[in-house]
C-alpha cells in the first residue's frame, strides 16, 4: 500500500505524511479542530503537512459507492493534497474546480473519475 500512497502523492505534487487511523481518533480531532463532532474521511494539516484518514469511514464509503478501498483511498489522498495546495469546496464554483483537478490527477493514475455518474 505504501507504493500506492507514494505514487498518488507524487502525482498530486504533495509531500505530506499520511496516517491511516481509526474513526474515533479522527472524530476527536475533527471536533477539536473544526467543531464537527463526527468522523470524516480525511483531515489535513498544513504544518507539518499531514493527512489523517479514518479507515472505518473510508471503508464504509467505498462499500456504499461500490468502489475498491484502494481507489477510494487514492481519491481521498488527492483530495487531501489539493486541500494542502489551497483548494476548497465550500462554494459550488470551488467544488467544481477541485473536483475537476481531482479527476485530472486520478486519470493519470488510471483511477476512474469519482464524480462521473453522480
Amino acid at each position: 500500500m505504501s507504493l500506492i500512497v507514494r505514487r498518488t502523492l507524487q502525482a498530486a505534487g504533495c509531500g505530506a505524511g499520511v496516517v491511516l487511523t481509526d474513526d474515533r481518533t479522527v472524530k476527536r480531532l475533527n471536533y477539536r479542530d473544526r467543531g464537527k463532532n463526527k468522523p470524516t474521511n480525511v483531515l489535513t494539516y498544513a504544518n507539518p503537512p499531514e493527512m489523517l484518514l479514518a479507515f472505518g469511514v473510508v471503508a464504509r464509503e467505498a462499500a456504499r459507492e461500490s468502489k475498491s478501498i484502494t481507489q477510494h483511498l487514492q481519491h481521498l489522498l488527492v483530495h487531501g493534497a489539493l486541500h494542502l495546495h489551497g483548494y476548497d469546496h465550500h462554494h459550488a464554483g470551488e467544488a467544481r474546480e477541485m473536483e475537476s483537478e481531482e479527476a485530472r490527477i486520478l486519470a493519470r493514475l488510471h483511477v476512474p473519475n469519482p464524480w462521473k455518474n453522480r
